[in-house]
Formats: structure tokens, sequence, C-alpha cells
């Protein structure tokens, strides 16, 4: 053969890598901008952080806070060297916007995309607002998404190549997704759907493989958790206490299941709506083409429309956020472009993208960048030029940033626990507007009070804060946006009180 084929190959593919290249590049500047006005977003990013904090000093209580060790560990050389929380937060959001990249490269180099289309991709995955959300958080989110394209790629390619080796790798990217996150437990069974579609039977010679490979980080740090002083059961007693917990949280939740079909297709509508446009093309396409769906290999639409809508059907039975669709925004972005490129002409799809990332553009602007700067970094000058060394706060600990280490936060759920916080010496008390929308409304008393000093705070009043904790109160979809509405009536969410 003349030795230009591979040249012709390879140069439609240098133009697509640059395309990539500069979208990725676009998507991770969006996701640091004014990244340092941000602040902590959530809960769980400032606990995340603290944990951190206390492996490094040698206190290993919470190696399996989350059910995620993997996503503790890799940041522990960080802490080695600061305690910055905008370092942690900068080098996460760095890591999902690598997650975005793998993710579109790998889809890119199946469907052959062009050069447009793969930045297209990139785009409209990577400045959904979701993943912009948790794109700037402190979580296990953004590393998910690393680790979930990889899963994603190395299952495709056994599905193509059906051998022994193949099928370990997917073990092993499996395996190091449950040690970062206990979300990836729902991809066992969607990876068992394909599977039995794919009815090659290659998992009758191999299973006692893959349960070795899945069983061996279980026994690696389980080991470490109990010469650290941990019982052995402690990361699986995390997945039952998941599915079966002890008592309601302070919200009043108790249960796990929540059978509502609508919630996440309204979320989509409400906030993501062109992914829900990728969806509904992709279910068009395969059915008009079903006479296909038994080709083997499968095509790789078909192989992301199986994530996306099992990852749907299955997230509808239980209590709801939009989080819980984390490892759908990429397959229905994915769709999106690989619908509409058959769909539509090259021009009207390029003009469609365009009017998506219009649409991301202003609900990222209104729900994540408007409402900054945060007002945590005013506070905590505050209660230092008041010399306060032992505060409270109610629910929230986006202060703890901010504090100098002399500085002791204490978290109070009731109002009732400040009396006994009180004869311990703690001088403040923070009304964080984070109570409301976590739903633990225990502090009536301390809101009739005159605070010494008050804040606004916008960001605790964003419609996508209340539905990210819709999965700790339970509350619907239109339950959890009167909530919100609600909240923002309050003009001074951040007051703080004198303790006498």
């Amino acid at each position: 053969m003349p030795p230009t084929t591979p040249a012709n190959n390879a140069q439609p593919t240098a133009h697509r890598t640059w395309w990539l290249l500069a979208a990725v590049l676009l998507v991770g500047v969006e996701r640091l901008w004014r990244l340092p006005e941000a602040g902590p977003p959530d809960y769980d990013s400032v606990r995340n952080w603290q944990v951190i904090q206390e492996l490094v000093h040698g206190n290993f209580a919470h190696l399996f806070h989350h059910g995620s060790p993997g996503f503790l560990l890799l940041y522990l050389p960080v802490a080695l060297f600061t305690r910055n929380f905008l370092v942690f937060q900068t080098f996460n959001a760095l890591l999902g916007v690598a997650g975005v990249g793998a993710f579109a490269a790998w889809v890119a180099r199946q469907a052959r995309l062009s050069g447009l289309e793969a930045a297209g991709l990139v785009l409209l995955g990577g400045t959904s607002l979701l993943l912009t959300f948790s794109g700037r958080d402190f979580t296990m989110s953004s590393g998910s998404l690393v680790l979930f394209a990889g899963l994603l790629r190395s299952h495709y390619t056994r599905l193509q190549q059906p051998t022994t080796t193949a099928i370990v790798l997917v073990a092993m990217w499996l395996a190091l997704g449950l040690c970062f996150s206990y979300k990836f437990l729902f991809a066992v069974p969607i990876l068992v759907v394909l599977e039995v579609w794919q009815a090659d039977r290659l998992w009758r010679k191999t299973w006692y493989r893959v349960l070795l490979v899945l069983a061996a980080p279980y026994v690696l740090l389980g080991v470490a958790g109990v010469l650290a002083g941990l019982p052995w059961y402690r990361w699986l007693g995390f997945y039952v206490r998941t599915v079966v917990p002890e008592a309601a949280n302070a919200a009043g939740r108790q249960a796990t299941l929540h059978l509502d079909l609508l919630y996440y297709v309204r979320y989509l509508l409400c906030f993501e709506s062109p992914l829900l446009l990728g969806l509904a093309g992709a279910l068009w396409l395969v059915w008009r083409e079903r006479q296909q769906l038994r080709a083997r290999p499968i095509a790789v639409l078909t192989y992301l429309l199986v994530w996306a809508g099992c990852l749907l059907a299955g997230m509808s039975l239980l209590i709801k956020a939009p989080r819980g669709l984390l490892f759908a925004y990429l397959p229905l972005a994915a769709l999106a472009v690989l619908s509409g490129r058959r769909l539509l002409p090259q021009g009207v799809l390029a003009v469609v993208l365009l009017a998506a990332l219009s649409w991301n553009g202003v609900q990222n602007y209104q729900q994540l960048y408007d409402p900054l700067p945060t007002r945590y970094p005013q506070v905590a000058a505050w209660l230092r030029q008041h010399d306060a060394t032992n505060i409270a706060s109610t629910v929230g600990i986006g202060l703890a940033p901010y504090l100098a280490p002399s500085q002791q936060l204490t978290i109070i759920t009731d109002e009732r626990q400040l009396a006994a916080l009180r004869r311990q010496g703690c001088q403040y008390v923070l009304l964080d507007g984070y109570w409301r929308a976590a739903g633990v409304a225990h502090f009536d008393s301390l809101r009739q009070q005159v605070p010494v000093a008050a804040w606004p705070a916008p960001q605790l009043q964003q419609p996508l804060l209340f539905l990210e904790h819709s999965e700790f109160t339970g509350l619907g979809f239109d339950e959890t946006l009167d909530a919100s509405t609600a909240a923002a009536a309050d003009s001074l969410p951040l007051r703080l009180y004198r303790l006498r």
C-alpha cells in the first residue's frame, strides 16, 4: 500500500486533536474563572478537605469517609505542602476538565467526529450546569469522570475485542472507580445489561479473575484500616448504612427509595435542555434503525444511549439530586452531537450547538457566577478583628477554610445545642443560611434575635444548591424550588450573634 494513506488518515485526526485541545482549554478557563471568589460551594467539599487534614496528621478515623478512600489518599501529598482550600479546589477543577477531555477524545475517535463536532461535544458537556458546578467543588465528582471515561473506553473495547485481558482491564477501571466513589456501584447493573446484550459468555471464563480484581482494593485498604485501628468492615459498612440508615438525618429524611419518574426529566428541561434534546434525537434514531440493534459490535451511539437511559431509569427509583446523574451528562452531550450530525446539515448543527452553548452560559452565569463573591471571608475577617476563637455555625461549614488554625468551628443542627456550647466558652454563633438548603429548620428563636453583624449571601439561595440537597432533604422537585424561592426573600442569610 502506498505510504500516503496513513498520512491522509492522520491529517484529519491531527486537525481534530487541535479542535479538542482548544475546546478543553476553554472549558478549563470557564471552570477556573473567579474560582478564588467562589469558595466552597457545599458542606461535602469542606468536610473532604478537613478529613484530608486529619489524614496528613496521622488521624485515619475517617479514611473511608463517603466510601472514597482513593479520593482522600490522592490529595494527601497536596496536604503535605498546604492547607489552602483553593489549591485543592483548583487541582480538582483541572481533574474534572481532564475527565471531559478524555471522554470526548474517546467518542470523537470511535464516531470519527470532525474537529468542529468534537469541540462541540467538549463544550456542550463541559459547560453543562451540573458539571460546571461539580467541577468547581472539592468532591469526588471530578476524578470520577476521569475514571468513568476510562471505564467506558475499556468496556467498549472489550465488546469489540472479547479477550480475557480486555475484560480484566474493565474490572481494574471499575475497581479504581469504587475506590473513588460509591457511585460506581450504579455502573455494575448497566455493565451486566450490556454483557447480556453481547451474549459472548466471556464472563463465564473470567469471572473469578474479575472478582479478584474487584476485591483487591477492599482487602488492601481494609488491612490498612485495621492497622490504623478501624474495624475491618468499615468500608463495606458505609454501603450498608447508605442503603439502610440507622436513623433519620438532621432534615428528617431516612428512606433511600423514592420513585419519581419526572424529577430528572424536569431538571433537564429547566436547566439542561440541550441534553434532553440529545436524548430525544438518539431515541428517534435508534427506533428508526431498530433492525440494526442486533449488529455486533454495538454502535457507539447505542452504547451511550444504554448508559444514559439506564442511569435515568435507575436513579429515578432513589432519592434525587442532579448529581445523581453525574455519569449521564457526558453521554447525553455525546448523544446530542452524534444524533445531530445525522439528522441535521453541518451548518445547522453548528447553529444548534452555538444556541445550546449560549443556554449553558446563561444558566451558569445565573446560578454560579452572578452570586459571587462569597461572603465567608468577610465573616472570618470580622471574627478575627473581634478576637473570636470559638465559633458555632448552623449546619453550614463554608466558613471553616477562612478561619485560622487556632480558631475552632463547631457545627450545630439545633439551637438547643447552644446552651452547652456557651458553657464551654463558645463566643459567637453564625446563623448560616445553608440551613435552608439542608432543610434543617431548628433555629426559630435564634432568628428572632438581633445580630451583631450580617451579610448577604446569594450563593446560598440558588435553585441548583437547593436541588443538590434534595437528596438530603427528601423533598420533591417543586417543594425544593419553593424552598429556594422562600430563601431568596432573606436579604441577609449570614447573621452573627454573640453568645452571652
